[in-house]
């Protein structure tokens, strides 16, 4: 019989640890294995680097395969491995010579070949001079198109997913182009996608469109047999655009002095002082809280939400901010008791020096 869904930030973390972050280690200490006899040295370089930098995504993804009963491990498979490709695909584009956007276009097919079981894989280098992986790319995607394959109400979610890729590819595309050429893609793309009905900017959105968390939830429920078309649509509506922007703006807060340094773009510079970037990540917050108890285990949901604040504003990185104190502060205190408890259960990790 599968454990239920948690209800609580206490069972939820005695279940992250009991058994996701342990079949989270197994998964990625695989795909570590298989990075390292890639022969293309660069490929290599980045396979690795993205495992060892960014494993903190898969540790946060897997949290959905609680939702998916009895098959939490296949559901767990399917998101390290997608995380995989896309931390992976995110080097390669942020850290190579490489300035073509057909070259990172190719590249994100894999993203998309994975969430089509019968979907050929094909050469995602053939625009770079990059070559030979031995098959670790197309091996990520086939891990996911197998542990999608049996799912039997995947056409339920297939749309939804479909979207959130082809937003995620998008917005891989155009951030990665020549510097100049950024921000006048991202704005088209935006008036081209936007729905006057979301009080959004340019760069929210794009934000929004850079997380997978709506990918996860919605796979993990259909593997657990709990999903039909209606669920699946308030789930998107839930998960794009706030809780995908709430993460992917937390993410971007904690990096800005490395993004500086590094030449990166970075969403939270656009906003134009710190007291309006506080206000919308409050209305982020808010959003998100209205719109997940229109879903299935919503208080789920709303630790997710709650979770992902107290894990970001727990980063070591967040001490070097100006005004970090009074944004982690307001934003711990509106986000509820369950933030506070993973704020400190984030920097309890940090400060035992504890690997997972």
């Amino acid at each position: 019989m599968a454990a239920p869904v948690p209800k609580n930030a206490v069972t939820l973390m005695a279940a992250v640890y009991r058994k996701i972050l342990p079949a989270v280690r197994k998964e990625l200490s695989y795909w570590e294995n298989r990075a390292k006899k890639i022969p293309n040295k660069e490929l290599r370089t980045q396979a690795l680097a993205s495992i060892a930098s960014k494993r903190f995504h898969c540790h946060g993804g897997s949290v959905y395969a609680l939702l998916a009963g009895q098959k939490w491990r296949q559901a767990l498979r399917f998101i390290v491995a997608y995380q995989t490709i896309s931390d992976y695909l995110d080097n390669l584009c942020d850290r190579s010579t490489s300035l073509d956007p057909d070259d990172f276009r190719l590249l994100h097919h894999a993203l998309r070949d994975a969430l089509t079981p019968g979907n050929e894989r094909k050469n995602y280098y053939a625009l770079r001079k990059d070559q030979e992986d031995a098959g670790y790319l197309s091996d990520l995607a086939a891990t996911c198109q197998n542990m999608l394959a049996g799912v039997e109400n995947y056409p339920s979610i297939r749309e939804h997913v479909y979207r959130l890729e082809r937003l995620y590819e998008d917005l891989q595309v155009h951030k990665h182009v020549r510097e100049d050429e950024r921000i006048p893609r991202l704005t088209r793309w935006f008036e081209k996608e936007r729905n006057p009905e979301l009080d959004l900017t340019w760069y929210e959105f794009a934000a929004a469109a850079g997380s997978t968390l709506g990918i996860f939830c919605l796979v993990s429920y259909a593997m657990g047999g709990n999903m039909e078309k209606e669920r699946a649509a308030a789930v998107h509506a839930a998960y794009f655009p706030y809780i995908q922007g709430l993460h992917i703006l937390l993410d971007y807060y904690i990096d800005q002095e490395e993004d500086k340094a590094e030449g990166d773009l970075n969403f939270c510079h656009n906003y134009p002082n710190q007291e309006q970037m506080k206000e919308r990540f409050l209305h982020f917050i808010n959003q998100a809280n209205k719109r997940v108890q229109n879903l299935p285990d919503s208080y789920f949901h709303e630790m997710v939400h709650q979770g992902l604040v107290g894990l970001y504003l727990g980063d070591r990185k967040v001490k070097r901010l100006d005004a970090s104190r009074e944004v982690k502060k307001m934003l711990l205190q509106r986000s509820g008791i369950p933030s506070k408890f993973f704020h400190w259960n984030t920097r309890a990790y940090y400060w035992f020096g504890k690997q997972i």
